[in-house]
């Protein structure tokens, strides 16, 4: 009975953790549009791979978390970038510029 016990819970813990940490996956892509008066960002995500890859796509659409500064970025600028939440509300949590030259 206690095994039963500890492997449910086990469970309940990986089920609740496991979306949580795959949402702060880094992506990289190129900023296309910032609205600092609604504090919001779009980044067109790099796509893996070299057939289309600087193909222009759809961009995703991002609200600014606390504690990210919109003034330093651009349009155009690459980053790399992680974020959370679900389709419908995305929240930018980390972001920093790429360099030229690296491969992320």
């Amino acid at each position: 009975m206690e095994f039963v016990r500890i492997v449910s819970v086990g469970a309940v813990v990986f089920l609740t953790v496991s979306p949580a940490a795959f949402a702060e996956q880094a992506h990289t892509g190129t900023i296309t549009e910032i609205n600092r008066l609604n504090n919001t960002i779009a980044i067109r995500p790099t796509q893996d791979g070299t057939v289309g890859a600087n193909a222009n796509g759809p961009s995703d659409q991002f609200k600014a978390g606390s504690g990210v500064s919109m003034d330093a970025w651009h349009a155009g600028d690459r980053v790399s970038y992680s974020a959370s939440g679900n389709e419908g509300t995305k929240t930018i949590t980390k972001i920093e510029r790429v360099r030229p030259g690296v491969q992320q």
